[in-house]
């Protein structure tokens, strides 16, 4: 097959051992983003597969109808980038594996990475330093601190790991599904949503993005923060509701937020209100971007390509496109 690969902007993936999966395959890579449509539509016209790096690209119906060839969308993980209605009228296949058997152990060991850059101002201390100014505040430690955890997944028990093995105290809260499951395996959940943020030192959202869940972190919740607490978001910008983050740092509750992911990316603006807030710290959505975890995730995206090479499609999100072909 004719496969094209987007977005691999440091071409990481040719280095890895998943790669030789696509040995029996024509394959393009392409190490930059491109946002013009038509531009990505011709570099694809002869495309039969399309491997997505995350959310990156968006496939939508338009770019759908440039490239009639495609048959195959194979990536893994989530999909509010593709256009699942579209992919079925066009007769294109989406296979993405939603169910990893383990968590992205990238993704929690960046959240504990800015846990810790946040409860010891890392960033502005380091930047004081290098200015000649030596310290510039008095950090807190972790120990003997409440860390509330919003989502009971696997990324999240991960990173409670890592609190209990700092001496913190771990609260949870999630959905009623997700309570229930955390009470019965013996977890702390908070007393009520109100508790959860007003009691943590910091909170750490661990939470799918779906039409549910979309801004359900809100205004409100962070006007019951502590002045001094830590909001971490490595998970998905569309979790907060619609600037409801910038506005909370502005009224400084929470004191600070260490985030990962925004509404736009990439976010190249350095004026952005949020990206230079004083009180936030962040990174350019590198939560997965190590190649262990692209070794480990990719190897399940091209094992897609060549199971529906091979006519036996995996993980497919839309099956009635290969019952009807």
């Amino acid at each position: 097959m004719r496969v094209h690969i987007l977005d691999d902007w440091f071409d990481t993936l040719r280095g890895l051992p998943c790669f030789q999966k696509l040995n029996c395959h024509d394959v393009t890579v392409w190490d930059d983003h491109v946002a013009d449509e038509a531009l990505l539509a011709d570099r694809l016209k002869d495309a039969e597969a399309l491997v997505l790096f995350r959310e990156r690209t968006k496939v939508t119906r338009t770019l759908l109808e440039k490239i009639p060839n495609l048959r195959l969308i194979s990536q893994r993980s989530v999909y509010p980038h593709v256009d699942v209605a579209a992919c079925s009228d066009k007769g294109v296949l989406v296979c993405s594996n939603m169910h990893a058997g383990t968590p992205s152990y990238a993704a929690a060991e960046l959240t504990w990475a800015l846990i810790m850059a946040g409860i010891r101002q890392l960033p502005a201390q380091m930047a004081s330093v290098k200015a000649g100014q030596w310290q510039m505040g008095v950090g807190k430690t972790l120990r003997g601190r409440r860390l509330g955890l919003y989502g009971y997944g696997r990324i999240a028990k991960a990173v409670a790991g890592y609190a209990e093995a700092f001496g913190m105290d771990v609260v949870w809260w999630s959905s009623e599904e997700g309570r229930a499951r955390a009470k019965a395996n013996g977890a702390i959940v908070a007393a009520s949503r109100e508790a959860f943020f007003t009691d943590s030192d910091i909170i750490s959202v661990h939470v799918r993005l779906k039409p549910t869940t979309r801004g359900i972190v809100t205004a409100q919740d962070f006007a019951q923060m502590q002045p001094g607490a830590l909001f971490v978001n490595t998970s998905r910008a569309g979790l907060i509701g619609p600037e409801a983050l910038l506005e909370a740092l502005n009224n400084g509750r929470p004191g600070t937020a260490a985030i990962d992911v925004f509404d736009t990316e990439p976010l190249t603006d350095p004026e952005d209100p949020l990206l230079s807030h004083p009180n936030l710290i962040a990174t350019p959505h590198i939560g997965f971007v190590t190649e262990d975890e692209f070794d480990l995730q990719f190897a399940d995206v091209f094992d897609q390509v060549n199971a529906y090479a091979d006519g036996a499609p995996v993980h497919m999100i839309n099956p009635d496109v290969w019952v009807a072909g």
